[in-house]
């Protein structure tokens, strides 16, 4: 291994781009007509609504959340402060703004029971993985508005990756609202709905292959004789390391892998027998395998 000196200059380091409808660092305060209403209030509700308070985005007390489970009110109400009720509609009654937050095979049943409490007022932001917007629109009154999201399970730490499409009536005050929420929770983008699939097959999916890299490297550590609580913090370190370094400097990941691979030392004797075992094409068919289930899944 060689560690290569590194020359950046102040646009590199810390460097915070903010092309068109995506922001990493962009929170300013909500007005206080927001009322948000989650239609469902598992773990992701959960982390979604603690991070839209902690941001200054809205008041605990200006949110409410719906859930059949009384096991999952009672969290939400001891984890983030916020009122809960066993009512859809009693959401909408109280909230202008919703997230859908159901499994996707409950979508259905969800907005069957709130369409007639449904006005112009609302709007309707949904987290439900490979469901499609024209779904939600048709099971909705005319001209509803909608937003599709696909966040990824970071957000529990306020490090998601989130990408979001408009609906046909969204307009572009909801897309800035959109942005503003899901920046607090991590980093957002805007893109087509036909680009969801493909984001939920990398970043929506992404997560479990981080972790498998790490439970992996960390085996390699204690095959090679590390204790393992020292050599799976080692892995996990590595790897946000790594990202970090990435993101602030903007280098391609390939400049940044020949920084640490001297010739004919330790990294390019590991990194051959990652190629040599299909690491790369494995990863790449993992994107595109999950993208074409979510595909598959919106079509069903």
């Amino acid at each position: 291994m060689v560690v290569t000196a590194i020359h950046l200059s102040s646009r590199q380091i810390g460097r915070k781009s903010l092309p068109l409808l995506q922001a990493s660092c962009y929170n300013p305060r909500m007005s206080s007509a927001l009322k948000l209403g989650f239609l469902g209030a598992g773990k992701m509700a959960a982390a979604l609504a603690r991070g839209f308070v902690h941001a200054g985005l809205v008041t605990a007390d200006a949110i409410i959340a719906a859930d059949p489970y009384e096991s999952a009110r009672l969290a939400l109400e001891k984890d983030g402060g916020v009122q809960t009720t066993a009512s859809n509609p009693d959401v909408l009654k109280f909230a202008n703004v919703l997230v859908l937050a159901v499994k996707p095979d409950q979508v259905n049943e969800v907005l069957a029971e709130v369409r007639p409490h449904f006005t112009e007022k609302h709007l309707l932001i949904s987290i439900a993985a490979g469901v499609p917007i024209s779904r939600m629109e048709n099971a909705l009154p005319p001209n509803a508005r909608v937003i599709r999201v696909m966040p990824n399970t970071p957000a529990l730490v306020g490090a998601s990756a989130s990408a979001f499409a408009l609906g046909k009536a969204a307009t572009a005050d909801d897309a800035q609202l959109a942005l503003k929420l899901f920046s607090a929770i991590g980093v957002a983008y805007q893109v087509k709905e036909s680009l969801l699939d493909a984001v939920t097959g990398l970043s929506g999916s992404g997560p479990a292959y981080a972790f498998l890299m790490i439970e992996a490297l960390s085996d390699g550590g204690v095959a090679a004789g590390l204790p393992r609580d020292i050599a799976t913090k080692l892995a996990a370190q590595t790897l946000l390391g790594s990202a970090k370094l990435l993101l602030e400097t903007g280098l391609h990941p390939g400049a940044l892998k020949d920084m640490v691979t001297s010739p004919g030392g330790t990294t390019i004797e590991g990194i051959h027998e990652l190629e040599r075992g299909g690491v790369r094409g494995a990863l790449i068919n993992a994107v595109r395998a999950a993208t074409d289930k979510s595909r598959k899944l919106g079509q069903s």
